[in-house]
């Protein structure tokens, strides 16, 4: 198999998982609390360890530059890495093997009210008032127009259909599009005991507590990857998460994948970039190659940037096994951010490409390899 294609895997897990984010941990009394979802690198990294074990070869060959071919070229090494890249990352529910991916909410979309009786509203961008003034380098104002105050509801994530719904442009249905985080995943609290490295024993007066994700039957993660040719494997295990908590992994031939309409796109000039992976950006949540005036420039085609709607920031790092200590910590917008595009001209099919390559390489200063390959700014185009 070529190494340029894209291949598809669920990866269920067989026990409880450790997907700890990255606030301190470590004295007496401390708790750890888990991210979901997870950081695209937790899966870039299990299959790494395992594409790396399947050739015999070790973690101190991948950092010399000594694996055997072809994985040298598919994973390179730590500070070069090769052709592996990971693209979509979701969560997934497999029903008599249909796999069908769920997303967490975008940050244009609130729900409000009670189990049972949701209602869905979506944010839509609006001209500033006269007299108000911005920094933001967009011309508009993600608002959101209610009746009544009310205070949205946090726990729903959007099915297959309904993120497809989504990405077109359409109206949302509470009772058909959402499916709640209970449905999919369960927050457990475990109990854990430090140990002396020196005595091998339990360290006196190290209690602490760990977040633990139990996920439902038949829900898992469903990954793609890029470059990986032969060596992904095809079934078997993983180490995933903290502990290296054990999971299954198996190939998916097909994989259903939304669209939005690009006819549409095409005629009207507009559009939503939706982050489908943390954004790391240069410019922090501005887009890069996005100038001070809102224009976007990017591989043969241009548009005019006229809203977006970015939660608070996130802080992405993990831990670098090749040097042992924490990555660089790096400021990055959320999963789930917009950005409301209008005035596109140029190559639709360069914008489509983005949905494939993620947003990497527009500028100069826009090129970690690194965080390339482990599957973060990843986005999908919407109607607007």
């Amino acid at each position: 198999m070529s190494n340029t294609s894209n291949q598809h895997c669920f990866i269920q897990p067989l026990d409880i998982l450790f997907l700890r984010d990255n606030h301190l941990f470590g004295s007496a009394g401390d708790s750890s609390r888990s991210l979901m979802p997870p950081w695209p690198s937790v899966f870039a990294g299990a299959l790494r360890s395992r594409m790396v074990a399947d050739s015999g070869a070790s973690i101190d060959d991948l950092k010399q530059g000594a694996l055997p071919a072809p994985l040298d070229s598919i994973l390179g090494t730590p500070e070069h890495p090769g052709d592996f890249m990971l693209g979509e990352v979701t969560l997934a529910v497999n029903n008599n093997g249909q796999v069908h991916a769920c997303r967490p909410l975008p940050a244009d979309v609130v729900v409000t009210g009670e189990p049972g009786n949701y209602t869905i509203h979506r944010l839509k961008p609006q001209p500033l008032p006269e007299g108000l003034a911005t920094s933001a380098v967009s011309r508009q104002l993600p608002i959101l127009r209610m009746s009544k105050a009310a205070k949205p509801v946090t726990d729903q994530w959007l099915n297959w259909a309904g993120w497809q719904a989504h990405l077109r442009g359409q109206a949302l249905d509470a009772q058909k599009h959402l499916i709640a985080a209970g449905d999919l995943w369960k927050t457990e609290t475990r109990l854990g005991i430090a140990l002396d490295a020196q005595q091998r024993s339990a360290a006196e007066g190290k209690l602490y507590t760990s977040d633990a994700i139990a996920m439902n039957a038949n829900t898992g993660f469903c990954i793609t990857v890029h470059g990986a040719g032969d060596a992904l494997p095809k079934n078997g295990l993983l180490r995933l998460g903290g502990d290296g908590r054990g999971a299954s992994i198996n190939t998916i031939d097909e994989l259903a994948r939304p669209e939005p309409d690009w006819q549409a796109i095409q005629d009207s000039g507009r559009f939503r970039l939706i982050l489908t992976s943390p954004g790391i950006f240069p410019q922090g949540n501005n887009l890069p190659g996005v100038d001070g005036d809102g224009q976007w420039q990017a591989a043969g085609m241009s548009a005019q940037l006229l809203s977006q709607a970015v939660p608070r920031h996130q802080v992405v790092s993990g831990w670098d096994l090749h040097k042992h200590e924490p990555k660089t910590a790096l400021r990055c917008a959320p999963t789930g951010s917009v950005y409301w595009f209008e005035g596109f001209s140029g190559d639709i099919d360069a914008l489509r490409k983005l949905s494939k390559t993620g947003l990497w390489n527009l500028t100069l200063d826009n090129c970690n390899r690194q965080r390339r390959a482990e599957g973060f700014n990843r986005v999908v185009i919407a109607n607007a």
